[in-house]
């Protein structure tokens, strides 16, 4: 025990060694005087002055905009070497490493373009850097993507970049997929911060309003060492609206209406920046009636209403600074079950709690906003202080944070007030990093960071996993060099988990029949659900990589990575009704933890008429905790509890291997002609000595090939003041996939399909060249085809019909995905300039 209670704190020793040497001389040395960056940017070929550019220091969260001369300064500025991005719309963004000490000034000169592979990214890095300059799979999307873009939820907004997917419950549930792996592989941030929500569910969306996300960065594989246990598949960083430059007030309202499901959305923000003192302030609501295609009709027990709102305060100074944030999400989601009606096939509702009749749903209902008495509640509240101080020529980051997850399913039609499951936990974050002062050019940092969290389960009726509390602790060193054309970048990590869940009685409730913990004396003749469970995990994970800029256009990069992820409470615990998934769950206490290593190689080539390029990877995890349909010793579905089938967590090792291509062609500057294709094969090599059977050959819910063609005509009108506009038409396709876990009925095959979208957007503007608003149509499935997403998890609700077979009725074989959806969005965006202080 002492030996495993060592490994835990070693980290926290090795950053402690690393770091009070190098606070105590940065606190003896005296600080200069803060640096001012000064400089102009203009139109690289007319000269002609760029105003309203936004000229930012990534690592420093400080950014300014361009006056009318195309003048701007950064003023209060540490000693260091900062990279520098400078963005304008219609404009390739520009990055410089700059060196601050004194007044130093730095022109930027931009050329007209619409590819974009100039952009920056901060998450997982010693500091921030350009995409095309780390040897680490990632991929940015970007405000005006997002804009131009339909979605029904955060995740899905980034669901058709190459090689990340979604399992989806209906359109407000979705869960990335990245290269194949999800659940708690992928770690989701918000702003940099872990998000924590009982994310092993099957049906557990992500809590983050979708209208609050400015942009994302995906970074795809074990690569990222900041973030330690699941982040194994990737990292997700969905970054909210950053504070107003210096001397702005900015601000959005956005509606949105989409046809399908009648979805209705909208949010307002409004923040400032003066004299380093920010804040900013967002609220958002969106609501939707069941969803629709054309076989089934609409799907019951889709249908959501959701609230978020959100609050800043920050400031910076001399020293660095400080942002406060308090984010609130509260979702109210219906639970669909796909039961139908024998006679006429309409869905059905539960009534009794028994379920032996059931009411058929009527168009009324189908259509109404209403949320059901079957439903979830989600609630999440989160609050979280991020500091950066400046310590001579080096930095250190505190970041400390708390949420408070709960989650209410409510499983009861006649006593629907008492939430069957009712899941509570809280989660306490830490996240302390060190920026070495820059040496031989190395960048260099160390940090720490993990979390504690307390899950409580005891206030519902049914519990499929229990009360427990884990304390997570990791320590990892960052370090990053150029020379010359070569960039290597690479690091270390130590993770320590102690996990411990406490044991379960229950017995039935004498007035509502429904069970109940029992404790002390009371648990003599009661069930015992959950037996006590400790333990401690730990692993080591690591990366190195580098990429070769042969010239401007052309770079290669590789990369080698060892990923590590300690088995979840559901996958350890489990063992009971998941309400909401059709599931009985079982967990097992032997699991061990996962250990990937994985190979990227991969290549950027850009030019004025195209944009190329190409990422391979492959992945061996060992121990790879994967979902199995049980059988009965009839052969049919294991049946625990009437209409629930059952499920078991098992292991074995694992190889997943393919690659992204993206192909953007722009023969002139106004046409683009864009291509991506993903490719994904997971092999289940089983437990080593025994065979695998074919039907266990492949890995459970792994997306087929994916590809998408988009052809887009972008254009101005100044004499109708339409500036920014484009027209796009797009081809989705997906590839059959029958690559399946078919043993005891896991998974079944999904035939391929197509589908037709597009669009045309643009913004208006005013006889002063400002933008009013940004006017968008966008049309998904344009075609009402009928079809099953293989990710889609209400493709096996298949209602009464148990058992379908390749001859039968195909709308029989579960519920299909989402018919024609047209959605109509405007967004007017707000910036005034702030009266100067006397």
């Amino acid at each position: 025990m002492m030996l495993k209670m060592k490994i835990l704190a070693l980290p926290i020793y090795v950053f402690a060694v690393l770091l009070i040497p190098q606070i105590l001389l940065a606190n003896h040395v005296d600080n200069p005087n803060p640096s001012v960056l000064t400089g102009k940017v203009v139109d690289a070929n007319t000269h002609k002055p760029l105003v309203g550019a936004t000229v930012t220091i990534p690592d420093l969260k400080l950014g300014v905009i361009t006056n009318d001369n195309g003048d701007y300064e950064i003023k209060g500025l540490p000693i260091g070497n900062f990279l520098v991005e400078v963005k304008f719309v219609g404009y390739a963004t520009v990055t410089k490493n700059v060196a601050l000490k004194g007044n130093v000034t730095v022109n930027f000169s931009l050329n007209e373009s619409a590819a974009e592979i100039g952009e920056v990214v901060v998450t997982g890095t010693s500091k921030a850097t350009q995409i095309k300059r780390s040897p680490v799979p990632v991929v940015t999307v970007n405000h005006s993507y997002l804009l131009s873009n339909t979605a029904t939820n955060a995740i899905d907004a980034i669901a058709k970049i190459p090689g990340v997917q979604t399992v989806t419950t209906g359109p407000n549930v979705s869960k990335p997929i990245i290269r194949g792996l999800g659940y708690n592989r992928i770690l989701t941030l918000y702003d940099g911060v872990r998000q924590e929500g009982q994310q092993w569910g099957d049906e557990h969306g992500i809590e983050i309003d979708q209208f609050s996300v400015d942009r994302v960065e995906v970074i795809k594989g074990p690569a990222s060492l900041s973030y330690g246990s699941d982040a194994l598949a990737g990292v997700v960083n969905l970054i909210p609206t950053q504070p107003a430059p210096e001397g702005k007030m900015i601000g959005d309202v956005l509606l949105n209406y989409q046809t399908n499901n009648k979805f209705i959305g909208g949010s307002a923000m409004l923040g400032a920046t003066k004299n380093g003192f920010e804040w900013m302030a967002r609220v958002s609501h969106k609501q939707a009636v069941d969803y629709q295609n054309k076989v089934d009709g609409r799907v019951f027990g889709t249908a959501f209403r959701e609230t978020d709102a959100n609050a800043s305060l920050g400031l910076h100074r001399k020293w660095g600074y400080s942002h406060l944030n308090v984010v609130l999400f509260d979702d109210l989601q219906e639970i669909p079950d796909g039961s139908r009606d024998s006679a006429t096939w309409k869905f059905t509702r539960q009534i009794t709690e028994i379920d032996t009749v059931r009411q058929i749903v009527s168009e009324h209902d189908l259509n109404s906003y209403t949320i059901e008495k079957l439903h979830q509640h989600v609630q999440h509240a989160r609050v979280y202080w991020s500091n950066n101080f400046i310590l001579g020529e080096s930095r250190l980051d505190v970041n400390l944070g708390f949420q408070n997850s709960r989650r209410r399913e409510y499983s009861h039609p006649e006593l629907f007030t008492i939430p069957g499951l009712d899941l509570q936990l809280q989660t306490y974050t830490y996240d302390v990093k060190y920026h070495f002062p820059s040496l031989n050019n190395w960048d260099i940092t160390a940090g720490v960071n993990g979390m504690y969290q307390n899950n409580t389960v005891t206030n519902g009726t049914e519990f499929v996993i229990p009360n427990y509390h884990q304390f997570d602790v990791g320590g990892f060193i960052l370090g990053k060099k150029t020379f010359g054309k070569l960039d290597i970048a690479g690091g270390a990590r130590l993770d320590g988990r102690s996990f411990n869940n406490q044991a379960l009685y229950t017995d039935a409730n004498p007035v509502t029949g429904f069970d109940m913990p029992v404790y002390g004396a009371d648990t003599v003749g009661a069930q015992k659900v959950f037996s006590a469970y400790k333990h401690n995990f730990s692993g080591f994970s690591g990366s190195i990589g580098a990429t070769y800029n042969f010239t401007e256009k052309l770079s290669v990069k590789a990369n080698l990575s060892r990923g590590y992820r300690a088995p979840n409470i559901a996958e350890l615990s489990a063992n009971g009704v998941h309400p909401g998934t059709n599931i009985y769950q079982i967990g097992s206490d032997q699991l061990k933890p996962e250990f990937s290593l994985q190979q990227d190689v991969g290549l950027v080539y850009s030019s004025k008429y195209a944009v190329i390029q190409v990422s391979l990877f492959n992945n061996v995890i060992n121990n790879y905790i994967y979902n199995q349909k049980l059988l009965s010793v009839n052969g049919g579905d294991s049946v625990i509890v009437q209409g629930n089938q059952t499920f078991k967590f098992v292991a074995s090792k694992a190889n997943l291997w393919g690659g992204e291509l993206s192909v953007d062609l722009h023969p002139i500057k106004q046409l683009h002609f864009e291509n991506s294709l993903s490719v994904v094969n997971a092999i289940n090599k089983g437990v080593d000595g025994k065979a695998v059977a074919d039907s266990e050959k492949y890995l459970p819910l792994i997306p087929p090939a994916h590809g998408i063609s988009e052809l887009r005509y972008n254009f101005s009108l100044p004499k109708m003041n339409i500036k920014n506009a484009f027209v796009k038409v797009q081809l989705e396709y997906y590839a059959t996939q029958n690559r399946i876990f078919s043993a005891y009925g896991t998974e079944t095959p999904t035939p391929g399909y197509a589908l037709l979208n597009g669009g045309i957007g643009g913004s208006v503007m005013n006889k002063k060249g400002e933008v009013l608003f940004n006017l968008y149509v966008l049309g998904n499935n344009l075609l009402n085809l009928a079809y099953w997403d293989h990710l889609s998890r209400l493709k096996y609700f298949y209602g009464d019909y148990k058992n379908p077979g390749p001859n039968d009725n195909p709308r029989e074989h579960g519920i299909y995905n989402m018919g024609r959806n047209i959605s109509i969005k405007i967004y007017f965006p707000l910036s005034y300039n702030l009266k100067k202080s006397s």
